[in-house]
């Protein structure tokens, strides 16, 4: 059977808030029986924006996530409710039902990714239902993904076998997989959020002045073992990504034509710029 997924991809958010707008365009002030209860005007962020800044001037890179209700398959939400005020549908999407579930905080509690809100007026738990009462009635895509202007959102419904052969494709990953949810929202480019990023500059003498030095290669090895590669941009910088933070020591090994290779130790905690590494001229 198909079912609905979301794949966001986290390097195409710019923190626009479409997408966050858009959902609290959809429910402020509604009511979908047996789907969703009106959103508070203020204090609920069904779709929450996360923004991380990582690095040091002058290599930063500022990255948003997106985060929603994961609609999980092993759902800890649907095992905290009583009296089936969480329903999870044969297509995937997890609902908080709002006739079932007034007074169930410990809804709230039991979401390892903080995404079930308190409705305090109405004392009721709350999250992004995957607009499944548009969905019910023809639509192809829920409202974020139509309003993002980068498409960094997909909305997806397909059988569970395409569903990993596309994981495996694209590299997908989900939020949190120690929680064991069986999340059925799929990131791609997480790394640059999670992870840590290294990089730096190349120069050397070039005509009795420093100058960068475009095209170097530079290799980042750990333990003897050579572990990324890359080579300087016009400008004479280079990054690796994708790093894990703390994994200790490093070194960088640089070498270009014409000039004596170069190396840098050093130990990544987390995301840094390495400075100017200055290579010398070759011997004639």
């Amino acid at each position: 059977m198909k079912k609905w997924n979301l794949i966001i991809d986290v390097a195409k958010c710019f923190n626009c808030n479409n997408c966050a707008l858009a959902v609290h365009d959809e429910y402020y002030d509604n009511e979908f029986p047996g789907i969703a209860a009106s959103m508070p005007r203020l204090g609920h962020r069904w779709i929450d924006l996360i923004q991380r800044e990582r690095g040091v001037y002058p290599l930063i890179d500022v990255v948003t996530l997106p985060v929603t209700c994961n609609h999980c398959d092993d759902a800890p939400c649907l095992k905290a409710a009583r009296n089936g005020a969480v329903e999870k549908r044969a297509d995937g999407i997890v609902v908080i039902v709002p006739e079932k579930a007034k007074g169930q905080r410990q809804i709230v509690e039991s979401c390892p990714y903080g995404a079930v809100w308190w409705n305090e007026e109405k004392k009721l738990p709350q999250a992004w239902p995957f607009d499944a009462h548009l969905l019910d009635a023809g639509w192809t895509k829920v409202r974020a993904s139509q309003s993002c202007p980068t498409d960094a959102i997909r909305t997806l419904k397909v059988d569970d076998a395409e569903m990993r052969r596309l994981v495996a494709e694209e590299g997908l990953q989900v939020l949190q997989p120690e929680a064991g949810t069986k999340p059925r929202v799929y990131y791609k480019n997480l790394d640059r959020f999670t992870k840590a990023l290294v990089g730096g500059s190349v120069a050397g003498p070039v005509s009795g002045t420093e100058e960068c030095l475009a095209g170097a290669s530079v290799a980042l090895v750990q333990g003897g073992r050579k572990v990324a590669e890359t080579v300087t941009d016009t400008f004479g910088d280079f990054r690796f990504d994708g790093l894990d933070e703390g994994s200790g020591g490093y070194r960088l090994e640089i070498r270009k034509p014409g000039f004596a290779p170069g190396a840098l130790d050093f130990t990544l905690g987390q995301s840094a710029y390495l400075g100017v590494i200055t290579l010398t001229a070759s011997a004639a």
